[in-house]
């Protein structure tokens, strides 16, 4: 439960469809389809979108077909069928077809006729990128030794087994139209010009995803977490409010300029110099992140193993504990002329201006809290607390507080046109609310 900032924020409109990026992921409008429902039979581990609209479900138990009300199972015309059932990787190319990569070979699917590609034999096909020449890149995967192919207009060639080991895990094409190639190996730029290995660190053996940064940075999975590709080394790389170690598995630039990372340990969303994280306890079907995919529309899908959940935009964002409210449940909302939101809740006053929360208290409220009297002290990202201060301009001033002429709607009782202190003002106005859920308790026991 939040708050509704409607006066404000009905004024953003998006000129693209994309998400707003101010926004924190509980922020978004939020549905989830489970797999115990009945969604799908398995874990979703690819995610794509033909021209017709449908989103396409890569499953380990085979590809589905969404509708974004029901799903439904594809089945192959008479005497085809896929490699295997288990899908890994799905990508829709320009010119409509859907590729299919399976744990034993690959396929594709184009007006309704299914092909399959006997030069990748049944090797495990672990990524399928479509470049800016529109070249589609194939890595695959293997006990005997991996390949990489690209199928261009007419053409399909294959090459590279000796240079990548067991296989090619990951590819990725940056900004500047370098393929990377992320092998058992090392890390190569494979185009244009020579193929250049860069080594990984000790203790990493290949990465499952590539992406990058605002800056450029190559950012990498790694089984020691996320590493990033500085001046020709790969280093650890942090991300900003993120204390401790997390795995990730997948990610995703969408089109609003936010990074999107899945993990064991739920998505984590980096967008303006911010990182927020949405968990199963948050309503995410599952912890563990597979596939996040962003459609025409802009929202952002996010496949787990226990569903699939999509995030869209909301014409009215809430703000709540997440973005730094002392409490999720407002009792008194004021606009007022500088633009900011002043709230009154149970612990004291808020004021919410661009993102930002700074939190009012009194030193009786900091003393039965158990936090120590300082100045001032950071409560998360989003949030300042002031100690025993007051309005902006006055901290320590007393002010005219009346329910009617502030625009607050206080308990009667506290509407005072009398001069009081801003803490002893919500102080009364705690122990009111409090006092009268006693009573109704009471009443009720």
């Amino acid at each position: 439960m939040g708050i509704m900032l409607v006066g404000l924020l009905l004024g953003w409109c998006p000129g693209a469809l994309a998400l707003n990026p101010a926004l924190d992921v509980s922020q978004y409008a939020h549905t989830a389809w489970r797999v115990r429902d009945g969604f799908t039979r398995g874990a979703i581990f690819a995610l794509a979108q033909t021209p017709d609209g449908y989103l396409w479900l890569g499953t380990e138990s085979g590809l589905v077909r969404f509708d974004g009300v029901r799903t439904v199972p594809w089945q192959p015309s008479a005497g085809q069928r896929l490699p295997s059932n288990f899908i890994n990787a799905l990508l829709v190319a320009r010119d409509g077809t859907l590729w299919i990569g399976t744990t034993k070979g690959l396929a594709s699917l184009k007006d309704g006729k299914l092909s399959l590609y006997q030069k990748v034999g049944e090797l495990n096909i672990s990524a399928l990128i479509e470049d800016h020449e529109g070249t589609v890149w194939i890595g695959a995967y293997g006990n005997s030794g991996g390949n990489l192919c690209a199928a261009g207009a007419g053409t399909f060639e294959c090459y590279g087994t000796a240079s990548f080991e067991r296989g090619v895990v990951a590819l990725y094409e940056d900004h500047k139209g370098s393929l990377w190639v992320s092998s058992t190996n090392g890390l190569w730029r494979w185009r244009p010009g020579t193929p250049e290995r860069y080594k990984y660190p000790r203790g990493v053996t290949a990465a499952s995803w590539m992406v990058e940064d605002n800056s450029g940075t190559l950012l990498l999975s790694t089984s020691k977490g996320l590493e990033g590709l500085v001046a020709g080394g790969v280093e650890s790389y942090a991300l900003p409010g993120i204390a401790g170690k997390f795995t990730p598995t997948g990610a995703l630039r969408s089109s609003d300029g936010s990074l999107w990372i899945g993990s064991w340990q739920g998505l984590l969303h980096l967008h303006e110099g911010r990182t927020d994280v949405f968990k199963a306890v948050d309503g995410l079907s599952a912890d563990f992140v597979a596939p996040i995919f962003e459609d025409r529309e802009g929202n952002v899908w996010v496949g787990t193993q226990d569903g699939l959940d999509r995030l869209r935009e909301v014409t009215v964002p809430t703000i709540s504990r997440k973005q730094g409210l002392s409490n999720s449940a407002a009792w008194s909302v004021l606009a007022t002329r500088d633009r900011s939101i002043w709230i009154v809740t149970a612990d004291g006053l808020n004021r919410w201006e661009n993102g930002h929360v700074t939190l009012y208290r009194s030193q009786k409220a900091l003393g039965q809290s158990g936090q120590k009297p300082e100045q001032e002290f950071s409560v998360g990202r989003a949030a300042t607390e002031i100690v025993n201060s007051g309005l902006i301009g006055s901290p320590s001033r007393s002010e005219k507080i009346n329910g009617d002429e502030c625009g607050l709607r206080p308990a009667s009782a506290c509407s005072t046109s009398k001069e009081v202190g801003l803490f002893e003002f919500l102080e009364c106005l705690a122990d009111t609310h409090f006092q009268s859920a006693a009573m109704m308790k009471g009443a009720s026991g």
